[in-house]
């Protein structure tokens, strides 16, 4: 049975958000209650952008509500959270087309290879025919690795030489897409830091190849986050964003990490929806992102 976005959140609840019985109790608000309640959320990695928006908003609700019991404002930071992660715009690699073209981008280590795994069999599942590109053409374990989880996926996966262009690998993948009939392509890329200047230009170049190839393609760029990074996520997101205009982010790692608040700013301080959440190491453990779910998560005992 695959873990769900409850469990997965279950370190951020009760390392943080399970503290809130304490912080918000019987007693009467207080300027310390404000306090405790804004190194909390931070705690929780909400940011202090995010943070400080927050706790602002509940002072001028409690204000308004008449708020004085610090009980009274568990229900309203409920409220004020659901709010941030509001619906996201038209998930276009979820569009019926002769071909969808899905970049999926990210750091060393956050998760990416294996998320495309998870991604190629949850949409063959789905009777989509999927075909994947190996584009890590810099470390030949990455290649290797791709294609276990293509074979445990029941997918092809178009690679080539260790070393070689990533951008003609991505060709090479629309290429044999068209040809064998197949509907939705992922392309994975090495995973590189954001500030290195070199590697995002060929980033771009694989970005530029599919927008030549394919008709408004890549559809969608996913941008794999290791959720532990916490705040330094988000200027990784922001990195990429600049070079390929990231549309979704699929946050990893998530069931090993009190980090859970990261989430909100994710949403409010970047524009970007999360579209998934990695739940574990099995290929089923991939929970497209539900809102009410994850308010859920991190409320309920």
């Amino acid at each position: 049975m695959f873990k769900s976005i409850r469990e997965s959140l279950s370190r951020t609840r009760q390392t943080v958000f399970g503290q809130l019985a304490t912080v918000l109790g019987a007693g009467d608000i207080t300027e310390e209650t404000w306090e405790d309640l804004e190194a909390l959320l931070i705690q929780a990695d909400v940011g202090v952008p995010t943070t400080v928006h927050l706790v602002d908003t509940l002072r001028e609700r409690a204000r308004r509500e008449g708020l004085f019991r610090a009980d009274q404002l568990v229900h309203a930071l409920r409220s004020e959270l659901r709010a941030i992660l509001v619906n996201p715009t038209t998930f276009e690699m979820e569009e019926k087309r002769l071909l969808t073209v899905v970049m999926v981008v990210g750091v060393n280590g956050s998760g990416k290879t294996t998320t495309i795994g998870k991604l190629a069999h949850r949409y063959k599942g789905q009777g989509r025919k999927v075909i994947v590109a190996a584009g890590d053409t810099f470390r030949a374990a990455a290649i290797d690795q791709l294609a276990i989880w293509g074979q445990r996926a029941d997918v092809p996966v178009i690679s080539g030489q260790p070393g070689g262009d990533p951008a003609a690998v991505a060709y090479d993948g629309i290429r044999a897409a068209r040809a064998r009939g197949y509907d939705m392509l992922f392309i994975d890329t090495a995973g590189r830091l954001h500030t290195k200047f070199n590697l995002m230009k060929e980033l771009e170049k694989v970005y530029g190849v599919c927008h030549k190839s394919v008709h408004a393609a890549p559809h969608d760029v996913l941008l794999v986050l290791d959720a532990p990074t916490g705040q330094n996520a988000l200027t990784q997101a922001a990195k990429f964003q600049e070079s390929v205009h990231v549309s979704g982010v699929i946050l990893t790692k998530l069931d090993s990490t009190a980090k859970g608040g990261m989430v909100f700013a994710i949403y409010r301080e970047l524009g970007l929806p999360v579209r998934f959440i990695g739940t574990g190491e099995r290929i089923l453990d991939l929970a497209p992102f539900d809102a009410d779910q994850f308010i859920e998560g991190l409320f309920e005992q």
